[in-house]
């Protein structure tokens, strides 16, 4: 299956829907992508035109829908209501899922994630600063917050000293960047999470009552470090004052829809995180004791 992200941020124009493909009209210009091939769909310039039919074509064929506001940061996202023919069921049993189910899924979580970090300040630098080892320190539940510390150390030494560096994801320049980057890997994770039959609404570690997306913030994390990789690579050579523009989100893009090594496989980042979907909510109905979370080359 072909699982596009397509970006409308540069040109304004209208969309529309014919013969099942995503009609695409700027100027003089018409381009045709089939729905079932689109996986995303990222709208952040102000003159672009959306009916009725390319929303619910979207969710028909399982894509997920981003809007984003003056600064063109996404700040909207639309998923599909029913994306497997068991969501029912499996809703009930995500409900239901008892709190050390949940730890023990937070937990393993963190754990991933912290190692990532450390295999990718290791493939960088050379040194993990100690943060492969911290992850074995993380509880069911993480009550001491070890991931906060990993993630302390990690934004100290992810980036070259010169840029000064500080996570704020207020900022513009690398954190602009970042953000971007994120708000893609949290649409895909949304796209798996409700291929799964999941909600991504009810998280098992983020809980915000305006947030929609808690469970896509959860199982994005082990994942975050794809995006701040392809960051990192992109400034070798660039000053600290970088914008979030055409050729950046194109190089972000591309990056997200490249194939990634797993073991001794290629897949794609659609399919390592619908893996991972699956494998919670079979945490949750069958009782299973691991989520499958990958160490990604």
């Amino acid at each position: 299956m072909i699982e596009r992200i397509i970006d409308l941020s540069e040109e304004g124009g209208k969309l529309n829907v014919d013969l099942d493909r995503l009609a695409i009209s700027q100027g003089e210009k018409e381009t045709f992508v089939p729905l079932s091939e689109i996986a995303v769909v990222i709208v952040s310039h102000p003159a672009v035109s959306i009916t009725h039919p390319v929303l619910s074509g979207l969710m028909k064929h399982g894509a997920v829908f981003i809007t984003c506001d003056e600064k063109r940061m996404p700040v909207g996202m639309m998923y599909p209501l029913v994306g497997h023919h068991l969501q029912m069921e499996r809703l009930q049993y995500q409900i239901e899922a008892s709190l050390p189910t949940r730890k023990r899924a937070w937990q393993q979580i963190v754990k991933s994630k912290i190692r990532a970090q450390g295999r990718l300040l290791m493939e960088l630098y050379g040194d993990d600063r100690g943060l492969i080892p911290l992850a074995e320190r993380v509880q069911s539940g993480d009550p001491e917050n070890v991931e906060g510390l990993a993630s302390r150390k990690y934004w100290r030494y992810l980036f070259p000293p010169e840029f000064e560096f500080v996570r704020n994801p207020e900022a513009g320049g690398i954190n602009a960047l970042l953000n971007y980057g994120y708000a893609i890997l949290r649409g895909i994770t949304a796209r798996a999470i409700v291929s799964a039959g999941l909600n991504p609404s009810i998280g098992i570690h983020h809980h915000n009552r305006y947030n929609p997306f808690c469970l896509a913030d959860d199982l994005m994390e082990p994942y975050r470090p794809i995006v701040d990789f392809a960051v990192v690579k992109y400034m070798e050579g660039k000053d600290a004052f970088v914008d979030l523009n055409k050729e950046t989100k194109r190089y972000l893009i591309e990056n997200l829809m490249r194939q990634y090594k797993v073991g001794d496989e290629e897949r794609s980042l659609f399919d390592i995180t619908f893996r991972t979907a699956v494998s919670l909510s079979r945490m949750f109905e069958e009782k299973t004791k691991s989520l499958v979370l990958p160490e990604i080359e």
